[in-house]
């Protein structure tokens, strides 16, 4: 097989992520727990959406809380730790390994151009910003409003799966790797991001457990109601802050440990290295690129590194 030299590729693409690309991040790597988490999100999301769940939630908050915490944290969480890229179709299926230490990776796709572009521009306001959108989208479906006008209108829990399940596959983008993408923030931020998003939820929750009235007028607790309204809303701030605490604690204690065990955060080594092989690059383009991953099928120059 020929691959793309070095020398023949345009400027910018792809030559700067030599130092840190691998098989695991380039195209191997979606094992069977993987698939089982795909697996798990996609039966997630169908329980969130038929009954009884749906039409329950249509009736007690608890449950109402319930399909918001699968919608928010549960199924964007498996679906970028599952990593299912290749299922769309726009990811190169594997590494192969040709002989003194380089590896031909199959043509790049979509997502495999997109991580090599989010690994170039590792800028904490990108990441932010996905916090944000993520923040205000939390926010808006816990309000009064939102969740009355759900109990009445079953069918705006479409519009809720699509406005939850998108920023928050941003957001988890960006506090744990997901083959071939990579998070753009240090540690130590990924712990503040990940407290960010878990206790915008405990606010929320908070404020709907202190209160002795209905604060979701659209859900009746009259003398045939199994709850009150008090044991209700207790019950639903228990579900919101037991769901954010399982989705974000592990993601702030595992990075905490690994930023204790190295005396230098790898995210920032990663970084530096990416900043050290563009200026190098920009200053010798002519140079050939340390030995990497190449890419087959463009131009007729013989396997080059990446």
């Amino acid at each position: 097989m020929r691959g793309w030299a070095a020398q023949d590729r345009p400027r910018g693409r792809f030559h700067d992520d030599a130092p840190y690309e691998n098989v695991s991040r380039t195209g191997e790597g979606w094992s069977g727990w993987r698939r089982a988490l795909t697996a798990g999100a996609a039966v997630l999301l169908v329980a969130a959406l038929v009954p009884p769940v749906a039409s329950e939630a249509r009736h007690i908050e608890a449950l109402e809380a319930l399909q918001f915490a699968l919608l928010a944290f549960a199924i964007p969480a498996l679906v970028v730790l599952g990593a299912p890229w290749r299922l769309v179709g726009r990811r190169a299926r594997s590494a192969v390994a040709v002989g003194h230490g380089k590896a031909l990776l199959e043509r790049p796709l979509t997502i495999d151009r997109v991580a090599a572009a989010r690994r170039r521009h590792p800028e904490s306001a990108r990441s932010v910003a996905y916090l944000i959108v993520e923040t205000a989208v939390v926010v808006a479906w816990r309000i009064p409003a939102s969740v009355d006008q759900l109990a009445r209108h079953g069918w705006l829990s479409l519009v809720e799966v699509v406005t939850l399940v998108g920023p928050g596959i941003g957001l988890w983008l960006e506090l744990v790797e997901s083959p071939p993408f990579t998070p753009r923030l240090a540690r130590p931020k990924r712990m503040a991001v990940a407290a960010v998003a878990m206790w915008t939820v405990w606010v929320t929750a908070y404020l709907v457990g202190l209160s002795h009235a209905s604060v979701y007028r659209a859900y009746l607790h009259g003398p045939g109601s199994n709850l009150s309204v008090s044991a209700d809303q207790a019950i639903t701030t228990g579900v919101l802050w037991f769901t954010s605490l399982c989705a974000f604690v592990p993601v702030i204690f595992s990075n905490f440990m690994i930023w204790l065990r190295g005396d230098e955060d790898p995210d920032q080594a990663l970084h530096r290295l990416v900043r050290d092989e563009r200026r190098r690059t920009t200053q010798s383009p002519a140079a050939g690129g340390p030995t990497g991953v190449s890419y087959p099928g463009h131009g007729s120059g013989e396997s080059g590194a990446l």
